[in-house]
C-alpha cells in the first residue's frame, strides 16, 4: 500500500517549460509524444493548473489522437499534426488572464504510463509609446523705428524623442543653420530693413532737408536785398 501511494503522489516523469509572450500575440506552448506507427496515436488533453493524477483539471481541449473532440474556448487550438504526435497548444490573441500553469497529458495505455508536462505561461503587456508631435510657434515683428512692419509666424513640428536621443543642449527652435534657412526661404510677402538701408534713407532725408533750408535762406536774402 505504501508503495502504491508513493507512486500516486510522486511525480518523477512530469516535465515542463516556460513560455513568454505579449498581449495580443499568438502563443504556442510545445507538447509532443512519440508516434512510430498508427498504433501509437492516442488521446490527450490540455488543462489549466498542474497535471492531476488522471485526466486534466479545468480542461481546455480533448483529442482522440486523430482530431479535436472537445474544445472549451475557441482561442485555444491545436495547429500541429496530431497524427505525428504534435499536440502543441496555440493561444490566439493572448490575454494577461492566460498566464498560469498548463498541463499537457498524453494518455498511454498501462498503469501510470501517461506522459505529463506542466508548462508555465507568462503573458506581458505590450509596451506601446506612440510619438506625439510637438509644435513650436514663434512670432516676430520688425523694430518700431523701421518704415516697414512685417509680422509672420513660424510653426515647426517634430516627433517626440526619448531621453537618450534628445540633444544635451538646445539654442533655439532650429537645430541647425540650414533648418532656419529652410524656414525663412518659405516666407512670403515679408519686408525686413537692414541697418545699411536705413542709414542710406536717413542720409537722403537729411540732404533734402538741408537743400530746403539753404533755398529758404537764399530767397530771404534776395527779398531783404
Amino acid at each position: 500500500m505504501n508503495w502504491i501511494l508513493l507512486i500516486l503522489f510522486t511525480d518523477p516523469t512530469v516535465s515542463g517549460s516556460l513560455v513568454k509572450g505579449k498581449v495580443g500575440q499568438n502563443i504556442t506552448v510545445p507538447c509532443f509524444y512519440s508516434v512510430k506507427g498508427t498504433q501509437d496515436i492516442t488521446s490527450m488533453c490540455w488543462g489549466r493548473d498542474s497535471c492531476p493524477v488522471s485526466k486534466c483539471y479545468r480542461t481546455i481541449i480533448w483529442t482522440d489522437g486523430w482530431k479535436v473532440t472537445e474544445q472549451y474556448n475557441s482561442r485555444y487550438t491545436l495547429k500541429g499534426n496530431l497524427q505525428m504526435g504534435d499536440v502543441s497548444l496555440t493561444i490566439m490573441n493572448a490575454e494577461e488572464a492566460d498566464s498560469g500553469i498548463y498541463c499537457c497529458r498524453v494518455e498511454i495505455s498501462g498503469w501510470f504510463n501517461d506522459q505529463r508536462s506542466n508548462h508555465k505561461v507568462v503573458i506581458e503587456k505590450a509596451r506601446i509609446s506612440p510619438a506625439s508631435p510637438h509644435t513650436y510657434t514663434s512670432e516676430q515683428t520688425s523694430a518700431p523705428g523701421s518704415t516697414s512692419i512685417s509680422s509672420f509666424t513660424i510653426t515647426r513640428t517634430w516627433p517626440s524623442v526619448s531621453a537618450s536621443e534628445a540633444p544635451q543642449t538646445a539654442s533655439g527652435p532650429c537645430s541647425s543653420t540650414s533648418d532656419c534657412l529652410d524656414v525663412t526661404s518659405n516666407l512670403q510677402n515679408t519686408s525686413v530693413l537692414f541697418p545699411r538701408q536705413q542709414f542710406s534713407e536717413n542720409g537722403l532725408y537729411i540732404g533734402i532737408g538741408l537743400c530746403v533750408v539753404l533755398l529758404a535762406i537764399l530767397i530771404l536774402a534776395l527779398f531783404l536785398t
